[in-house]
């Protein structure tokens, strides 16, 4: 892969990472509903959602830090 694709890789990861925390906290809120089963299962699957954010955080990371050791042909 090209150093630019891997760049774009490490962004895209790392908005997911956020989009991640943001989609857990709305999950959480917003599919909570009033019987005690559907809050427990709003509650566990917002933390199912966030827990996807660390993953995201570290390939952006290793996608990043892979971009800068690689040398680019086209330069």
């Amino acid at each position: 892969m090209k150093s630019a694709q891997l760049k774009l890789l490490s962004n895209l990861c790392f908005i997911l990472g956020f989009a991640s925390i943001f989609g857990s906290i709305a999950i959480w809120f917003l599919t909570g509903g009033t019987a005690a089963d559907s809050q427990a299962h709003a509650e566990r699957f917002g933390i199912f959602v966030g827990l996807w954010a660390p993953t995201f955080f570290i390939l952006s990371n290793r996608f990043d830090r892979y971009a800068e050791k690689k040398p680019d042909p086209l330069r």
